[in-house]
């Protein structure tokens, strides 16, 4: 009898980890606006390096991304190898 509880537990658990996990993308999508804010900025005052901005604040937001990518492969994996 006390198997079926701990594996309820455990799927209660895996559960709730897979939802916290999946909150890891509101970071990234603070990261990348506050990112793209600054580049914005940055370009209004320097118009002639906008080829440089650019590609620094592209190669910043894909690693920010991925942040956001590994907490979703981290909930997914909870809630389907549990």
């Amino acid at each position: 009898m006390e198997s079926i509880y701990t594996e309820f537990f455990a799927l209660g658990m895996a559960y709730l980890g897979a939802g916290l996990a999946v909150l890891t993308g509101i970071g990234p999508g603070i990261g990348q606006g506050y990112a793209a804010g600054k580049a914005v900025e940055a370009i209004g005052r320097q118009p002639e390096a906008v080829s440089s901005i650019r590609t620094v604040m592209i190669t910043g937001q894909a690693l920010a991304e991925t942040t956001g990518l590994y907490g979703l492969v981290v909930a997914i994996l909870l809630i389907y190898t549990v």
